[in-house]
């Protein structure tokens, strides 16, 4: 058969990567797809910097004329515009689209799976989430004919790389996040990683395509590790626990707002016995609960150059086989969008809460009445003596776990705690997962 042209738009580390497989792998390829891949244009902002392993011939600043020319485009250039426009423009032309950015598909993702259902075409985006980890189509086909209630995962290598320093070894925040940087595995600008927007862009696509609903990371709601002390994590250490950020997609069949579908990321407690406690370092997993399937669990190197060309390339392997067999392009499964995204106040969660009390009688009463008044329980109760302060008043800690509530009343009641004469400070506050 004659060769399928691969435009690709974009050529970082994960773009040399690509090229340099696609080059030095061709017979492989040819055996696996049943015609060859011929790499046809690759799209620069600048030409004239040579890229290791590509002939200069490819490279072009014409991103129309080389998708024009494209049976299957690679996307790897990231953020919102020109690669919106440039995506749509091939799945109009009738090409295959590879994407690994997650940037657009966490903001567009039913309009772009709506394009690609009305050409017949397929958008693959395996790299957008969790790296090498095959969780898109394990999602999307292996899973298709099942119901998937919930999803955690851990999704961002950076902040589990320094949330393990911290557990394992005991550092501080700011020393795990510069050796991260110093390892390459968080950028100079660590915001989008520690802020947790990396990892809600991710839960977005993850709700979108397991819950066939339309979630924008605008829908996700977003706490990062930024707050997360040293002390925190002793702490969880010392209660069995281990904090990891997570985001969390799941269906909710009752919650004072009614039915819907939940996205959240936030760092949380997890028991140290649950799977994904003993996720380490960089690495990445996803926890599946299905009705069928029961509880399913991918787990693998989460970014990097290498990790993540290998994601691309197995999708650009699926949409070349389509095209050799003629297969039918997209997902053929319709979007509700009636679907309602429920406010995190709405949620069902557990809270764990660290007080810096005044040791003296009645702190126990005042604490207590709080949480009746509001309506939520005490599970655990756990004071330490602290030291004695400046005006020789002696103070303790006070650990706090709760029963089973709503977001928002067990927020009313933390508020309400730092309020109390007899509490100095709020030291944390953290939800519990897993149990």
């Amino acid at each position: 058969m004659k060769p399928l042209r691969v435009a690709m738009l974009g050529c970082g580390v994960v773009g040399t990567e690509v090229a340099a497989r696609i080059i030095s792998r061709s017979e492989d390829l040819t055996e696996r797809i049943g015609a060859p891949l011929e790499l046809s244009a690759v799209v620069v902002r600048d030409t004239s910097r040579p890229r290791s392993g590509i002939d200069p011939a490819l490279l072009t600043t014409d991103a129309e004329a080389a998708i024009a020319d494209a049976d299957i485009v690679i996307e790897l250039m990231g953020g919102i515009e020109p690669a919106k426009s440039l995506i749509t423009r091939a799945l109009d032309q009738g090409a295959s689209v590879v994407t690994a950015n997650k940037a657009l598909l966490a903001a567009h993702y039913g309009e772009l799976m709506s394009a690609a259902d009305r050409a017949s075409v397929r958008l693959e985006h395996e790299a957008a989430v969790a790296g090498a980890i095959p969780i898109i189509r394990p999602v999307g086909d292996s899973l298709a004919g099942d119901r998937i209630d919930r999803i955690m995962g851990i999704v961002n290598g950076t902040t589990n790389y320094i949330l393990d320093q911290m557990d394992s070894e005991g550092w501080d925040f700011d020393r795990a996040l510069a050796t991260a940087q110093e390892l390459g595995y968080a950028e100079a600008d660590p915001t989008a990683d520690i802020g947790g927007h990396d990892a809600a862009a991710k839960a977005a696509i993850l709700s979108s395509l397991a819950f066939h609903a339309p979630v924008s990371i605008d829908d996700v709601h977003v706490e990062g590790i930024e707050n997360i002390t040293a002390e925190m994590v002793a702490n969880a250490k010392d209660q069995g626990f281990v904090i990891k950020l997570l985001a969390v997609c799941e269906r909710v069949a009752d919650s004072p707002a009614g039915a819907g579908l939940s996205a959240r990321v936030y760092p949380a407690l997890l028991g140290r016995s649950h799977p994904l406690a003993a996720v380490r370092g960089a690495f990445n997993a996803v926890f599946i609960e299905a009705e069928a399937a029961g509880e399913l669990m991918f787990y693998g190197q989460g970014a990097g150059g290498a990790p993540t060309a290998s994601a691309v390339l197995g999708d650009v392997v699926s949409v070349a086989r389509r095209r050799v067999l003629g297969g039918r392009g997209q997902y053929e499964r319709p979007f509700h969008e009636d679907s309602r995204i429920l406010p995190i106040s709405a949620i069902t969660t557990r809270y764990h809460i660290t007080l810096d009390v005044v040791d003296r009688p009645g702190v126990l009463a005042a604490v207590s009445e709080v949480f009746a008044d509001e309506g939520a329980s005490i599970e655990l109760m756990r004071q330490t003596v602290g030291e004695v302060d400046e005006d020789e008043t002696q103070h303790a800690k006070l650990v706090l776990a709760t029963h089973s509530n709503t977001d928002a009343v067990l927020a009313r009641t933390v508020d309400r705690l730092g309020d109390l004469p007899v509490v100095r400070a709020v030291n944390s506050v953290i939800r519990v997962e897993g149990q």
